[in-house]
């Protein structure tokens, strides 16, 4: 009993630091709370290259899925919009095909077998993300000015209506999920895309308000406002890609100790983390 009662105090403990023991006290539950930190920066930074390799088969997944869906999306919505004669409903088709654009270049950018291949493509990429946006501003910005002065009233469009509820369906769970793979991977272009992406299923939101408003009360110029909603919401998204805003993580080696479990979220240093 004599000789357990020095194991069981915790002065001796207290002392760890000071005689050198301190990795042998880590086991201990005040070194714990380091351990925490520890694992939580290592999930946000210290991707494993197992885990890192995961991440970006998923992305290639989501990013091959998105493609496919928006290339559908662009051809029902570029058809219905052109027989309805629809300002908001072409301009969702184009955000598709912009959308594929996007999409594309984060491909491009995960095609790269080597991470720092891929790093090294992250801010190309989110300069064509960028420029999709304000591509897509432009356009639509355009088309509803000139929809607002009288150049004719859209049609009802049924399929554009379901089109869009169906956009407005599935395109949340694309972001979603993408979203969190480009964070815990730190890829800034993965995570713009992703808003892209959520983009769509605002413009789906607008649109179908839109559409549904000139279906039942004949209220022609909701379609063109709906496309400039449309347009502001793509040139605040277009400004934040070109800036790289969303996630831009860098290694946990870069990070000073006493800030990697603040930015252990997967964030750049000093900036917030944002949905």
């Amino acid at each position: 009993m004599a000789a357990e009662t020095p194991m069981a105090d915790g002065t001796r403990g207290g002392h760890a630091p000071h005689g050198g023991h301190a990795p042998r006290g880590g086991h201990a539950p005040r070194g714990g709370h380091a351990a925490r930190g520890g694992h939580a920066t290592h999930a946000a930074f210290g991707l494993s290259p197992a885990r890192r390799d995961a991440l970006t088969r998923r992305v290639r997944l989501l990013v091959a899925a998105t493609i496919t869906y928006n290339v559908i999306e662009a051809v029902v919505a570029l058809t219905a919009g052109t027989l309805a004669s629809s300002t908001a409903l072409i301009g969702f088709g184009l955000d598709s095909v912009i959308e594929v654009s996007s999409a594309a270049a984060v491909a491009w950018q995960f095609s790269a077998a080597d991470h720092a291949v891929r790093e090294a493509r992250e801010k190309t990429t989110l300069r064509i993300i960028a420029v999709s946006f304000f591509a897509l501003a432009a356009y639509v910005t355009i088309d509803a000015i000139r929809a607002l002065t009288g150049t004719g009233e859209p049609e009802r469009s049924i399929p554009g209506i379901v089109l869009a509820a169906l956009s407005l369906a599935v395109m949340p769970f694309l972001s979603a999920a993408q979203r969190r793979a480009g964070r815990e991977l730190g890829s800034a272009s993965a995570v713009a895309d992703s808003k892209q992406t959520l983009l769509c299923t605002y413009l789906s939101a607008v649109l179908l308000v839109g559409l549904v408003l000139n279906a039942t009360l004949g209220w022609s110029w909701a379609d063109p406002v709906a496309a400039l909603v449309i347009a502001m919401i793509a040139v605040k998204e277009g400004h934040d890609a070109w800036q790289g805003k969303g996630c831009c993580a860098a290694p946990a080696t870069a990070i000073p100790a006493d800030r990697q479990e603040r930015d252990a979220c997967g964030c750049c240093p000093g900036r917030d983390c944002r949905d």
